[in-house]
């Protein structure tokens, strides 16, 4: 098998049964985890991937409240930060900039460019073309200044 999926009503019933899975040599292990208590400590013990309905409607919401062309969003757990994917349009601050000449606040940072599919760990020295998907890491606060380098 190469995945197995936990969807029941109970937290405690989904972790167990992927750390079954885990142990019968699945791949990927997926649970729904409802207790946020339990949502750390799942990830520790081996769970690749959790899914809470709370956490999913809320970065829906902050998508749709976000300016510019966001097309993912999610908040860093234990972090503070956000990582946000923006498309860039033609006109905007960023198309057919090197990422040298953009003023990118101190606490952002471009973790990388997907153009054509592929995957990019970009330098100052790499130009953003309209259509690019910039992934950006950002503090609470710099979120507004960095939209606007998207609008």
């Amino acid at each position: 098998m190469d995945a197995f999926i936990a969807v029941t009503g109970n937290s405690e019933t989904n972790i167990l049964s992927c750390l079954m899975a885990r142990s019968k040599s699945v791949n990927k292990t997926i649970s729904l985890v409802e207790n946020m208590d339990y949502f750390q400590l799942s990830h520790s013990i081996g769970i690749d991937t959790l899914i809470n309905k709370k956490l999913l409607a809320a970065n829906n919401i902050f998508r749709f409240i976000r300016k510019g062309d966001v097309v993912a969003m999610t908040k860093l757990n234990n972090m503070n930060a956000e990582l946000l994917e923006f498309i860039v349009k033609a006109g905007s601050p960023m198309c057919d900039k090197f990422i040298k000449d953009v003023s990118i606040p101190r606490s952002a940072i471009i973790g990388g460019v997907i153009r054509d599919g592929i995957g990019n760990i970009v330098l100052g020295s790499f130009k953003v073309r309209e259509g690019d998907r910039v992934v950006v890491c950002s503090l609470p606060r710099s979120i507004s200044k960095v939209e606007k380098l998207f609008l």
